[in-house]
């Protein structure tokens, strides 16, 4: 059986940006469309047309609650690309937009995070997102991610609670972080927790005991292929990348992101390349019925070495540079 590969891209608006006075045009064309001043998009479009290239599937996590501020349609012009293409929509949450809400549907309580809210808030909040973004257009959703890893416990039996069979926002690299589900960080296979499957984030090996997760900016190409490579090697069911609707958009700045675009555009041509790797989201996941995860990929200094190089290169070259504003 291939490893399936779980390509999934969290989607969602800035509430920086709207505290920042951004319009909702303005917000939008940074964090979805990423459109620099030439008019060129690096946002969920050219992420689209590349899995149309390398005839991929894969997940959309989006994030409704910008509808609370500026509205349905704006959530309703994200999911519609994404179901025309054939993606997955599944639900992702940012409650820092309750900050921006006159009318918070939790009695005025806000948060970063959806594990700072009770078992009672969370299920509200859940409930309402999923309502917002089946108001949208998606269907009903299956799964779950917290936006900035940031779930507790009870934020799968808040899950478990609205119906939604799936998380997938334990991230075994920020545990010391906003993620507070109460797993060992040791977990890398599917696992019935809280009434919900867990669907961890994979995971490499930065340094010897030090987990690096497999987010687009934070592997080089290299270290994702051989991640993708080692969980083939070793029969995985499944790997877990993150990404995000902006990317390859810088979003200080008007420009795309060359070097996290090429990270892309590898990472599809790997997996559509080799037999031993196949696209998907949870349908088919669930289908497949076999839910082993792969263990990290064991440290290498010479990868880590590489990729800092790169990522400093990018930093001075790319997202330091000044440029025009965006359009809108």
């Amino acid at each position: 059986m291939p490893t399936q590969v779980l390509l999934t891209t969290d989607t969602e608006l800035s509430s920086s940006l709207h505290a920042e006075g951004l319009s909702a045009r303005q917000n939008y064309l940074r964090s979805i469309e990423g459109r620099c001043w030439r008019g060129r998009r690096w946002g969920i479009g050219y992420q689209l047309d590349e899995l149309d290239r390398w005839g991929l599937k894969t997940v959309f996590f989006v994030d409704p609650m910008p509808a609370l501020v500026y509205g349905p349609q704006i959530v309703a012009d994200m999911v519609g690309p994404i179901l025309e293409r054939g993606h997955e929509v599944q639900l992702h949450i940012h409650t820092e937009w309750l900050d921006h809400v006159a009318d918070s549907p939790v009695g005025g309580r806000s948060g970063r995070n959806i594990g700072d809210f009770s078992l009672s808030d969370q299920i509200i909040l859940l409930g309402l997102a999923r309502d917002l973004l089946v108001a949208a257009g998606a269907p009903p959703p299956t799964a779950f991610r917290a936006g900035n890893y940031g779930a507790n416990d009870d934020t799968l039996r808040a899950l478990a609670a609205i119906g939604i069979d799936w998380d997938s926002s334990f991230n075994a690299a920020h545990l010391d972080g906003d993620c507070n589900i109460g797993l060992d960080p040791h977990v890398h296979h599917v696992t019935q927790y809280e009434g919900v499957q867990l669907l961890p984030i994979s995971v490499i090996e930065d340094r010897p005991g030090i987990l690096r997760h497999a987010q687009l900016c934070a592997l080089s190409s290299l270290e994702m292929k051989r991640a993708l490579l080692h969980a083939a090697d070793r029969g995985a069911h499944f790997y877990t990348v993150v990404n995000h609707s902006f990317e390859m958009f810088v979003r200080g700045a008007s420009r795309g992101h060359p070097l996290v675009a090429r990270r892309y555009r590898s990472l599809c041509r790997t997996i559509a390349r080799d037999d031993r790797l196949v696209s998907g989201g949870f349908e088919r996941l669930a289908r497949r019925g076999r839910h082993r995860g792969a263990p990290p990929l064991p440290a290498s200094p010479p990868r880590r070495a590489l990729r800092l190089a790169e990522q400093v290169g990018a930093r001075l070259l790319i997202e330091e540079r000044i440029d025009y504003p965006p359009l809108g």
